[in-house]
């Protein structure tokens, strides 16, 4: 019996390969991992188009409960469906090791994520840098360490994604000192938020990374009917409804001219932010 690890791709129930569907179909037990990133539909249209019961898997679940999932097996068809790629989060990389450890046969069947999805704003795939997350402030926590990598690969003329933070099913840290959970609603940063909290660190900073003028690129629900896609500068996009979740920006870094020609197609317009 094999524990397959399945991308969903990024938009709805119809994104999974027919590889995907079809192993989904022969599994005893499915389960949704939901924390990392989110589709654009809920559960119940995963379930009906399955035609299969789907168990969401949230954070606690996969990090402190893995033997629920991986329980049997070894004996049964067992689906742990990501939005994306099975592999674009770490915690993904330890369930799989943590089968084969226990002998479970594992096998990935993949899908398109915003890593490789995120190429139809035009800027070119290769000339990307490193990835980095940009987390929600807190009045006590202002983290920072996507700065000097942000700044590396201007340095190089390499553009930056930047994957926004997403808040599901978190405990809040008053409920936690007292040792009750108490979740929070969910929340999902946006590119007007990631900007805003991109140009205080420059200004704490002040290295020169980025700043107001620089060139990026917002995305939203990149792979669906309704994704927007816009290019201009950091203030210009700070004043952007992209919509509802889920977002990412782009920093740009060097341009070549047949990427400019692209962006330029998505330039904003002044009514945009209307």
């Amino acid at each position: 019996m094999v524990l397959f690890f399945i991308g969903l791709g990024l938009a709805d129930e119809k994104d999974i390969t027919v590889k995907g569907l079809e192993a989904v179909r022969k599994c005893s037990r499915i389960y949704l991992e939901a924390y990392t990133s989110i589709l654009l539909v809920q559960k119940e249209k995963l379930e009906e188009y399955y035609g299969k019961d789907v168990i969401v898997a949230d954070r606690e679940m996969v990090e402190s409960q893995v033997d629920a999932i991986l329980h049997d097996a070894d004996k049964e068809d067992v689906a742990f469906l990501v939005v994306g790629d099975p592999f674009g989060a770490t915690t993904h990389t330890d369930l799989q090791l943590r089968a084969k450890a226990l002998h479970i046969p594992v096998r990935v069947i993949h899908n398109a994520s915003i890593m490789n999805a995120v190429g139809t704003c035009g800027l070119q795939l290769y000339r990307y840098g490193e990835a980095v997350s940009i987390v929600f402030f807190t009045d006590s926590w202002r983290p920072d360490s996507f700065y000097p990598r942000i700044l590396a690969n201007r340095q190089r003329g390499l553009h930056t994604l930047c994957l926004l933070d997403i808040k599901v099913k978190e405990p809040s840290l008053e409920s936690l000192a007292r040792g009750r959970k108490v979740y929070e609603p969910a929340r999902y940063m946006t590119v007007n938020t990631a900007i805003e909290q991109l140009l205080e660190i420059e200004q704490d900073q002040n290295q020169g990374a980025y700043g107001p003028d620089t060139l990026c690129v917002g995305v939203a629900r990149i792979g669906s009917e309704t994704q927007q896609i816009v290019a201009g500068t950091m203030a210009e996009l700070a004043e952007i409804d992209f919509g509802p979740p889920l977002h990412s920006l782009i920093i740009a870094g060097e341009t070549h001219v047949i990427e400019e020609e692209m962006l330029a197609q998505y330039r904003c317009q002044p009514s945009d932010g209307s």
